[in-house]
C-alpha cells in the first residue's frame, strides 16, 4: 500500500518541542512517509531542539530576519510554500498550535487544497488580543483544518461550541511525550552556570516571563514580587532564563541583577529547562507550554497572566492563575512556600495533559483517516 505523505511544518522553539516527539512517532510508522519542513521563525532556539531530538529537516526555509514582523513572517511563509508544496505533494500538512508559522502554513496548504491536521487544537481564551497574535492564529487554523488533535476534553468542547464535530480526537499533549527524550539522571547541563548550582541545598523557583502583553509595568511587578520572595526566604533561590528581547532584559536586570540567590541566565535549551524543572520546587511563568510541563514534575505552577487558554489545569488544581499585580504574586508564592498543605494539594494534583502517548494516538488517527478517504 502506498505510504501516506505527511508534511510537518513548524518554525519556533515551542512548536519544535511539541512536534519533534510526533515526528519521531511518524518516522516509526511503516504506513507513513514523514517529511519535515522548518521555517526558521526562531533560528538558534529551533536548531537546539532539532539537535536534541536528532531530527534533520528535509526542507529549511530559513526565513528569520532581523526586526521581522508578523507581516514579514506571514508573507514569507506563504510565498515560499506556494512554490514548495506542489513539489512535495503531501497528503496532509500538520501544523501546531498558534504560531504565525502555523497559521501561515495552514493558509498556504488551504490555497492548494491540501488537508491540514491541527496538533494542539481547541485552545481558547476568547480574547483575540490576549495572547496576541496566538488566539487569532489558532482560530484561523480551526477554520482551515480537517483533522483536530485536541489535548484535552475541554479543548474538544471548545471546538464543539464552534460547530466542529468531525475528526476531533482527544490525544493528550505531545509535550508530555518529549520528556522521554530530554530528562536524564545525572544530567550535565550545557549552561555551565547551572552545573555550579547545588540543587540539594535550597528550594528553587524557576521563573520565565517575556510575553508581549507583560512588557512594562506587569513585568516590573513580577520581578519585584520575585525579589521580595527570595529576600524573605533564606532557603529559596530563583532561576530565571531571561529572554533576549531588550525590553525584557532591561526591566529584569534593572530589578533583579545582583540580588543574592537570584540566577539570571541567558535562554536555555529544552533539555536544560526540563532537567531544571525536575529539580525545582515551584514554577512561575507567563508561558503557555510550561503550564503543561510543570504538572508532569509535580510542580505547582503560578501563571503570571490575567487569563489562560489552559483552564483544565486550573480546574485540576495543578495551575493557579495569579495575574500580574505585585501583591497578589507575592502573596500566592508566599503561601505556597510557607503552607505545606497548600503546596502538596497543587503538587499532587492529577496532570490533565496525558500519559506520554499523544504522538502515537495522532499517528493512528492519521492512518485511519487516510484509509477512510481511500
Amino acid at each position: 500500500m502506498e505510504k501516506i505523505r505527511v508534511l510537518s511544518i513548524f518554525g519556533t522553539r515551542p512548536e519544535a518541542i511539541k512536534m519533534c516527539p510526533l515526528v519521531k512517532a511518524l518516522e516509526k510508522s511503516d504506513r507513513i512517509e514523514s517529511i519535515v519542513c522548518v521555517t526558521g521563525q526562531h533560528r538558534q532556539m529551533l536548531d537546539q531542539v532539532l539537535e536534541i531530538f536528532h531530527i534533520t529537516p528535509d526542507y529549511d526555509l530559513n526565513l528569520m530576519k532581523d526586526r521581522q514582523t508578523l507581516t514579514t513572517i506571514t508573507t514569507s511563509v506563504l510565498s515560499t510554500l506556494e512554490e514548495l508544496l506542489p513539489q512535495i505533494k503531501p497528503d496532509i500538512v500538520l501544523v501546531h498550535g498558534d504560531t504565525t508559522t502555523s497559521s501561515s502554513a495552514a493558509l498556504a496548504a488551504f490555497y492548494q487544497k491540501i488537508p491540514v491536521g491541527h496538533v494542539e487544537a481547541g485552545l481558547r481564551t476568547y480574547d483575540i488580543y490576549s495572547p496576541f497574535p496566538e488566539e487569532m492564529n489558532r482560530k484561523l487554523i480551526t477554520q482551515i483544518a480537517e483533522l483536530f488533535f485536541a489535548p484535552t476534553e475541554n479543548n474538544k468542547k471548545n471546538l464543539e461550541r464552534e460547530n466542529i464535530h468531525k475528526n476531533v480526537f482527544v490525544t493528550g499533549n505531545t509535550v508530555i511525550d518529549s520528556f522521554q527524550y530530554t530528562v536524564k539522571e545525572n544530567y550535565k547541563y550545557k549552561n555551565d552556570k547551572l552545573n555550579k548550582i547545588d540543587f540539594s541545598k535550597s528550594r528553587f523557583i524557576l521563573m520565565t516571563a517575556h510575553r508581549r502583553e507583560n512588557l512594562g509595568e506587569p513585568l516590573e511587578n513580577i520581578c519585584r514580587a520575585a525579589k521580595r520572595i527570595v529576600m524573605e526566604h533564606e532557603d529559596v533561590e530563583l532561576i530565571y532564563p531571561v529572554h533576549l528581547n531588550p525590553a525584557v532584559r532591561n526591566t529584569v536586570f534593572s530589578i533583579l541583577d545582583g540580588t543574592e540567590r537570584v540566577h539570571l541566565l541567558d535562554p536555555i535549551d529544552v533539555e536544560d529547562m526540563h532537567n531544571v524543572m525536575a529539580h525545582s520546587y515551584l514554577l512561575m511563568t507567563d508561558s503557555g507550554g510550561l503550564q503543561e510541563e510543570g504538572p508532569h514534575f509535580g510542580l505547582p505552577v503560578m501563571v503570571l497572566r490575567t487569563e489562560t487558554e489552559r483552564p483544565e489545569a486550573v480546574e485540576a488544581g495543578t495551575v493557579a492563575l495569579v495575574g500580574i499585580e505585585e501583591g497578589r504574586i507575592y502573596d500566592y508564592a508566599y503561601e505556597l512556600l510557607d503552607n505545606q498543605e497548600k503546596y502538596m494539594q497543587m503538587a499532587h494534583a492529577v496532570n490533565p495533559y496525558g500519559d506520554g502517548h499523544a504522538s502515537e494516538r495522532i499517528v493512528d488517527e492519521i492512518v485511519k483517516w487516510k484509509m477512510n478517504k481511500g
